[in-house]
């Protein structure tokens, strides 16, 4: 109790830590229920890979000298930049494949990681001097998260779930059906290019902020055992993101009360609620069969 406590207190050394977790178990689910209802999950995997790429790209760019900014701050933009362009990249070119029907979907997602992965590993080892910093960075260290960049992650995110709140009809019927968005007069290309931009700036900061591990988790996990416990697309949303918060704050908790690492801590507890929620699942079936 005493540690909860603390952990509440409006002192807490760490808060920044806690509000950053909370902000992405709120924001990132509501991003996710779209690779739900597209059955698209894989994407959510191959998407944080990419702009892993794209932060140790700009790395590479900077120790070579190609920076207009101080240090630091040129560092941390070029780093955004980068993750942010490889990922809106990556994701219109997979969008337009999808559309004129290229291939099999998994086919590309799998390809796209592949090669993600394999260009981080190069960049990184072409970067002599900031491999420390690069892998540190992308290992997610939410411990250390900035006030200017919990500001601005606060910002960039609440204007997305504004944005999610406000068009969200639109959203959820170019997700569920395009066919038949297009005969009720939506214009599903604009819809969509609009969603791809909130997913690429999604992940592409919360992967600079807390990491690909986390933000893969709070994309995927909450949305996928919402869906499988709710009915409807409202307590679909609403779930979501209730399991995306509690998860975080409890993470959190227990890595602060037993010193483990705050991202894997999570991702392991969203991991446990969605096996329990399966299985408690199962038995409801079962039971409800028996008494029927």
């Amino acid at each position: 109790m005493e540690q909860l406590l603390e952990i509440l207190s409006p002192h807490f050394l760490l808060k920044n830590s806690l509000y950053a977790g909370l902000i992405v178990g709120f924001v990132c689910p509501q991003v996710g229920i779209f690779f739900v209802l597209r059955r698209m999950v894989l994407l959510g995997i191959a998407l944080p890979q990419v702009s892993n790429a794209g932060i140790t790209f700009a790395f590479l760019l900077h120790t070579v000298g190609f920076h207009f900014l101080p240090h630091m701050e040129s560092e941390k933009f070029m780093a955004l930049t980068g993750s942010v362009f490889f990922t809106l990249v990556a994701i219109f070119i997979l969008a337009i494949l999808e559309r004129r029907r290229k291939g099999f979907t998994e086919n590309r997602i799998g390809f796209t990681y592949a090669i993600a992965g394999a260009a981080s590993i190069l960049f990184v080892s072409w970067n002599p001097h900031g491999q420390t910093e690069v892998l540190s960075l992308l290992k997610g260290e939410i411990v250390s998260v900035p006030d200017i960049y919990l500001w601005l992650m606060l910002a960039i995110y609440g204007t997305i779930f504004i944005c999610l709140v406000g068009f969200h009809r639109s959203f959820v019927v170019v997700s569920y059906d395009a066919d038949m968005a297009t005969t009720i007069g939506k214009r599903v290309i604009l819809w969509d290019v609009l969603l791809y931009l909130i997913i690429g700036v999604v992940i592409s900061f919360g992967v600079m902020t807390v990491g690909p591990l986390v933000i893969f988790g709070f994309l995927l996990i909450p949305a996928i055992t919402a869906r499988m416990i709710t009915r409807g697309i409202l307590p679909f949303c609403i779930v979501s993101s209730i399991i995306g918060v509690v998860a975080s704050f409890l993470g959190f908790y227990i890595s602060y009360c037993y010193d483990l690492p705050t991202g894997p801590t999570d991702v392991v507890l969203l991991s446990a609620i969605l096996l329990f929620s399966f299985l408690g699942k199962m038995v409801f079936t079962w039971i409800s069969k028996v008494n029927q």
